[in-house]
C-alpha cells in the first residue's frame, strides 16, 4: 500500500474514532452528571437550583485573576449558606459562574465536600455586557476554536483541576445577535454536539431567545438542548410560548422576596398554557462578590424553598407540579431526557 493511500486510511480511522467518541460523550452525558467531585446519575441529583453563583467577579475579562480572592475566606463565608441550603433538602446547586467571571472548580469541589451538595460547573463564555467578559483572543478566532477549547475541558476536565463541566454557560445581549454573540452560540452549538451538555444562555430579551434557537437549528442542535436563562425579564409573555412550544426551556430565576408575585403569575401562566414541562426555576442568588468586604451581601440560598414553594402551592400549583418544577425538569434539562 502506497503512503499516501496509507494516510488516507489512518485519516479516515481517526475520524471514525472521533466519531465514536463524541456518541459515547454524549451517551454518557446522558447518563451520569458530571459534578466537582465526579459522575453521579441523574436520578441522585434531587432538588436542584439549576441557576445559582458561589461567587462573581464583575472586572471584566482583562483584570481577572486568581489572586484577587482568598479561596479560604470565600469558603468561610459561603459554606454556612450551603449547609443552610441542604438542610433545606435541596441536593443539587448548579453554579453559572463561567469563566473570566470567577469560575473556581476546585472551589465548589471543596465546598460540595464540606456541605454534602451535589454542584456543577460549566464550560463556555459570557458574551453579554457588551463583550466586557469575553477574552481578547475570543474576537479573532473561530467557533470552531471555541468548541475545541470547551469541548477539551469536558474530555479532560478543567485545568488544572480535571473537573468536567455539566453545562455549557453562554451569554448574550438584548436584539438582534452581534457578530460575536452568534460565534459563542454556535461555538456551544458545535460543543453540544460533541459532548452532549445542555446549553444555558444568559439571554437578553425574546428577539435575542429567537435568533439563538435559529443559530442552533442551523447546527442541527434540538431546541431541548437550549435554556433560556432570565426569560423572566423578556415582558412579552408571546417569547415564552414559541420558545417553550419549539421544545426550549424557560428559565424563571429572579425568585426573591421581592418577586414571589411576579413569579407565581408567571409559573400559574405557563400552567393554564401548557408547557410547565419546560420551565425551570431558581434565585440567581450569589453568595461572595469579589472586590467587596466579606463578599458583600448574601442573601443566603433557601427563599425558594423555605419561603417560595409554600406560597407556590396556596396558588395552585399543587405538589406533584412543585417536584417537577425543582426535581424532574432540571434533571430533564441537564440530560435532555423525556
Amino acid at each position: 500500500m502506497g503512503l499516501m493511500k496509507r494516510r488516507d486510511l489512518f485519516k479516515a480511522a481517526a475520524m471514525a474514532l472521533g466519531s465514536i467518541w463524541e456518541i459515547r460523550a454524549a451517551a454518557d452525558t446522558n447518563h451520569q452528571i458530571h459534578t466537582a467531585l465526579g459522575p453521579v446519575p441523574p436520578a441522585d441529583l434531587g432538588r436542584t437550583l439549576i441557576h445559582e453563583h458561589v461567587l462573581v467577579d464583575l472586572v471584566g475579562a482583562d483584570r481577572i485573576a486568581p489572586r484577587r480572592y482568598d479561596g479560604g475566606e470565600v469558603l468561610s463565608v459561603v459554606l454556612p449558606y450551603l449547609k443552610q441550603l441542604r438542610s433545606q433538602g435541596c441536593g443539587t446547586f448548579v453554579d453559572c459562574t463561567p469563566a473570566y467571571q470567577g469560575r473556581d472548580p476546585d472551589l465548589l469541589a471543596r465546598l460540595s465536600q464540606s456541605s454534602g451538595l451535589h454542584i456543577l460547573t460549566n464550560t463556555g463564555f459570557y458574551g453579554a455586557a457588551g463583550g466586557k467578559y469575553i477574552p481578547e483572543f475570543a474576537f479573532s478566532v473561530t467557533a470552531e476554536d471555541l468548541a475545541a477549547r470547551w469541548t477539551g475541558e469536558f474530555q479532560a476536565g478543567i485545568p488544572p483541576t480535571g473537573i468536567r463541566p455539566a453545562l455549557i454557560k453562554v451569554g448574550v445581549d438584548a436584539g438582534p445577535l452581534s457578530k460575536i454573540n452568534s460565534k459563542l452560540v454556535s461555538a456551544a452549538a458545535l460543543t453540544h454536539l460533541r459532548t452532549g451538555l445542555v446549553i444555558a444562555s444568559h439571554t437578553g430579551d425574546g428577539l435575542a431567545a429567537m435568533a439563538q434557537l435559529d443559530v442552533l437549528k442551523s447546527h442541527g442542535v434540538s431546541p431541548a438542548a437550549f435554556i433560556w436563562v432570565h426569560a423572566q425579564d423578556e415582558k412579552d409573555r408571546s417569547f415564552h410560548r414559541k420558545a417553550a412550544e419549539a421544545g426550549a426551556w424557560i428559565e424563571f430565576d429572579g425568585i426573591s422576596s421581592e418577586t414571589v408575585d411576579e413569579n407565581i403569575g408567571l409559573i400559574r401562566e405557563t400552567k393554564r398554557a401548557g408547557y410547565l414541562r419546560r420551565v425551570l426555576i431558581s434565585q440567581d442568588a450569589v453568595g461572595f462578590h469579589v472586590g467587596e468586604e466579606r463578599g458583600g451581601y448574601c442573601p443566603g440560598y433557601t427563599f425558594m424553598f423555605s419561603d417560595f414553594l409554600p406560597q407556590l402551592r396556596k396558588s395552585g400549583i399543587d405538589e406533584t407540579e412543585t417536584r417537577m418544577l425543582t426535581v424532574e425538569n432540571p434533571r430533564r434539562a441537564l440530560t435532555q431526557s423525556n
